[in-house]
Order: structure tokens, then sequence, then C-alpha cells
């Protein structure tokens, strides 16, 4: 009988099992992330700081990749899936199943955590549920900038973070150089979020990634929070989805400047690398 159920819903398309992978990887990462935020705001601090929200999106990040890589690749991100796509290691014609799917576990994961602490939100706001003031909680579900930055700065942050994230899973994957260890790679990632976090993460809240950021708020706008998700902060909304893609392009543009031209294999009769040439008569 279960075989049966399993052949029935096995799916054969290779794209619609990428969708897929990458709407589960989304939904963990998302899920793991968001649900810190709203523990860290609706706790007042009690039940956590700015680190467990780094840690928890790290974590998210970690088995994300475990859930999808394998699959799909676990972009997890579409300014890296539309960097893959510019670069040519992915189709074009493969770019809206990999967005659909990011898209669709980003929005459901933040309408669980929306049920999950419905109560709280109620009771934290008395119903009321605002972008700003002194029980905003938009910002549970999507980024917001600081109020003294600037869109400039807050653009520039985004586009920074982003490049370094990209920078750094480039480095972890790069086995022409000193890759990380089959198998860490995803653990390693999520240490780099949570570095990133950690350094960049006060100015704009670290979106990097126009999946994470806009499908949430999408969701905000529909539940309660209205336009103004969309308005607040100096119509804010837009920097993290542009800001990301260039700042993936230029982190994958600084790795091959720097390292990835240079790095060619050597020819079996030349020496090793790193060994110095010494000419004998």
């Amino acid at each position: 009988m279960l075989e049966k159920i399993q052949k029935a819903l096995t799916i054969r398309s290779s794209t619609m099992r990428e969708l897929l992978a990458e709407a589960l990887g989304m939904f963990i990462l998302m899920v793991l992330g968001l649900s810190s935020v709203a523990q860290v705001v609706l706790g007042r601090g009690n039940f956590g700081q700015h680190l467990s929200i780094n840690l928890g999106f790290g974590i998210g990040v970690t088995l994300g990749i475990h859930a999808a890589g394998g699959i799909s690749g676990a972009h997890l991100n579409a300014a890296i899936t539309l960097t893959h796509c510019i670069l040519g290691n992915l189709p074009w014609r493969k770019l809206p199943a990999y967005l659909i799917g990011q898209f669709l576990g980003s929005f459901t994961a933040a309408a669980t955590v929306f049920g999950l602490y419905y109560d709280t939100l109620y009771n934290y706001t008395k119903g009321n549920f605002t972008v700003t003031g002194p029980t905003a909680t938009a910002s549970i579900f999507s980024t917001y900038p600081a109020p003294c930055i600037s869109l400039l700065e807050g653009f520039f942050t985004e586009f920074v973070a982003t490049a370094m994230l990209v920078l750094g899973i480039l480095v972890i994957h790069d086995e022409k150089n000193y890759g990380a260890l089959k198998g860490t790679q995803a653990l390693l990632t999520g240490i780099l979020v949570l570095g990133i976090g950690l350094g960049m993460g006060m100015n704009t809240g670290y979106a990097i990634n126009p999946s994470r950021d806009l499908p949430p708020r999408i969701f905000t706008a529909i539940a309660g929070w209205g336009m103004d998700v969309f308005t607040a902060g100096h119509h804010w909304w837009w920097i993290p989805i542009t800001a990301p893609i260039l700042g993936s392009l230029a982190g994958v543009l600084i790795h091959k400047l720097f390292i990835d031209f240079h790095n060619q294999p050597v020819p079996e009769s030349g020496n090793e690398k790193g060994q110095p040439v010494v000419e004998t008569s």
C-alpha cells in the first residue's frame, strides 16, 4: 500500500523537484529565523537578545542547505539564483521554479510564525499591528532600516553584506584553493551568516536575500499591517531586493579577480603548489 502511495506521489520532473526542495529549505530557514526574532521582540528581551536572532538564522541556513542541497543546490536566495543564471551555471528556464519555490517557502514560514505567536502578538500590540512605534511588530517578519540610517547607507550595507555572503560561499566551495572539507559546507555557511549578522546586522537587519524579505512583507500587508510595510523607512522595501542582487554579482567578481582567474591547475610536470623553484647547474 505504501509503495503504491509513494509511486503515485513521486514527482519525476527535475524542475518540480528543485522547486519543492527550495521551498522546503527556505521554509526551514525562515521558520527558525523569524521565530527567533518573534521571541526576542515579543519577549521584550527576556527570551533572547540580538545574538539569538543571528543564531536562529545561522542554524536555519545550515538545516535548509541540508534539506535542499542534494536536489537544487540549496540557493535559498533569489540573488544567488539570479547570479547563477547570469554566470551560466543554471538555465534561465529554471529561474521561475527556483524563485517560486523560495517565495512559497518564505511566505508559508511567515504565516506559520504568525499563527505560532498570534496570541502573543495580539497581547503585545493590543490588536493594533503597526510598522513603527513602541509596539511595532512588522520587523519580526521583514527588515527595516534603523531610524538614523539613510537609504544610501542602507543600500551600501545590504550591498556589502551580500557581497561578503557570496564571497564567503565561493571560498567555502573553492576546491581549487583551500575549500572546506566535504560535508562541512552547510555548517560553515550557517556560521558565515551568523558572522554577517554579528558584524553587519545593526543598520538594516541584514536581509541579504530578496526571498527572505519580500514574501513575508507581502504576508504582513495582507495579515493586518497594511501598505505601511511598503512605505515605511522612505519606501525601504525595494532596497533588500536590488542591493543583494548587485552585491551578489560583486562578490563573484571579487573572488574571480583576486583568486579564481589566477588559480589555475598546476601542470603535472611542474612543481607542487607552494614549492619554490630551485635551479641547478
